[in-house]
């Protein structure tokens, strides 16, 4: 960081005051905020500090020196420096930070694109009727990539097409026909980068968890666990009531194969006796 003295003070008290408030909570994240219109940037800075979960937002330049200051408290926050690229804020907060991956998840929209930009994953087109009725817009499609044709007075997609490639640029002309086939494949949104929780650093693709499929896995294996106790006959607090139970039809089974009588055998034992006496009774004839 420069001299402090070439450096104007309301510049040196922004960074200040941004590095005393990262130092402070356990989870500090890096932000990307482009592509973000300005209003829908304020509402979604609103319904995070509801949260708790406060944004910063500010010149890379000083989210660096603030993160350079803090570096003195807490050097964990050194992989973070390389995160401050593009438009960035900063988020200083308590939680979890898989939690907060997933809520800055929810604050992403798809988007229509507009032509240059890079597609994130594979565009893929499905195959069907459209909206659009015959005329030139054949030919656009067609030119375009798009397997268009007429079909009984109605334009369709004759099959499922890929029309862009992941890392390709989408042209200006295959992008307004997206956006009339309403097909948006971009998103805006908030982009969690990286985050540092206490002095751990989590970048984004160890942060990107199903938590879903997550608690599907931990309860498909307590479940498991469970039954292979029972299996094994090993005692724990989950696996006793079920050891107890087929203990019990067990000894039921063997007084019943062996005659001894108790207050749940007896009633099976009346029960066979009579249906004994009534089959003796048929041969009898009576």
């Amino acid at each position: 960081m420069p001299g402090r003295g070439s450096i104007p003070p309301e510049k040196i008290a922004r960074v200040d005051a941004l590095a005393s408030a990262i130092v402070t909570k356990p989870i500090v994240a890096v932000v990307g905020i482009r592509g973000v219109p300005a209003a829908a940037l304020q509402s979604m800075r609103r319904e995070l500090r509801n949260r708790d979960h406060p944004i910063m937002v500010a010149t890379n330049s000083t989210i660096r020196h603030a993160l350079e200051k803090a570096m003195t408290e807490r050097p964990a926050f050194q992989p973070l420096l390389d995160q401050v690229k593009d438009p960035t804020a900063v988020l200083s907060a308590e939680g979890n930070p898989f939690s907060l991956y997933q809520e800055f998840l929810r604050t992403r929209s798809p988007t229509p694109a507009r032509g240059g930009e890079v597609a994130p994953a594979d565009i893929f087109v499905p195959a069907g009727t459209t909206s659009f009725k015959p005329g030139p817009i054949v030919g656009e499609l067609q030119h375009a990539g798009f397997p268009a044709a007429i079909e009984k007075g109605k334009v369709i997609l004759k099959k499922d097409t890929t029309i862009v490639k992941a890392g390709a640029t989408i042209s200006r002309e295959v992008a307004g026909l997206l956006t009339r086939l309403e097909i948006y494949p971009l998103e805006v949104g908030l982009t969690l980068r990286a985050v540092v929780d206490g002095s751990t650093f989590y970048p984004p693709e160890v942060l990107s968890v199903d938590l879903d499929a997550r608690r599907a896995d931990l309860a498909r294996a307590a479940a498991h666990a469970v039954g292979l106790a029972v299996e094994i006959g090993f005692p724990t607090p989950q696996s006793i009531p079920r050891l107890l139970a087929r203990a019990h039809r067990r000894a039921l089974g063997v007084a019943l194969a062996t005659g001894y009588i108790t207050k749940e055998t007896i009633e099976p034992f009346f029960a066979k006796a009579m249906r004994e006496a009534a089959a003796v009774g048929r041969l009898m004839g009576h």
